[in-house]
């Protein structure tokens, strides 16, 4: 495989990792300063983000800068950081 595909595989993979790590991080401060999960704008935001990064990831594998395996992995990482963060959140009620 050349360098050149490398490199962009890389650089895709760690786009798409910052980009569920914003979102992690945005959800973060709307649970600790903003809204609570039961919120429909705190579900509104979780929404549209997840679906927007699902939509990145898709472009990445249809361009085989990443696996599906990869693009799957990433949004389930993300699924049980945002799930830690709700059920914490619910706990502290």
């Amino acid at each position: 495989m050349p360098e050149v595909t490398i490199n962009h595989r890389e650089k895709a993979h760690a786009l798409l990792k910052a980009d569920a790590d914003k979102i992690l991080r945005l959800i973060e401060v709307q649970i600790e300063n903003l809204t609570m999960p039961q919120c429909p704008v705190y579900e509104d935001v979780l929404d549209t983000q997840m679906f927007g990064l699902s939509r990145e990831i898709d472009f990445a594998v249809r361009l085989n800068l990443i696996s599906e395996i990869e693009g799957k992995a990433l949004l389930e990482n993300l699924e049980k950081k945002l799930n830690i963060l709700h059920e914490a959140a619910q706990n502290s009620l």
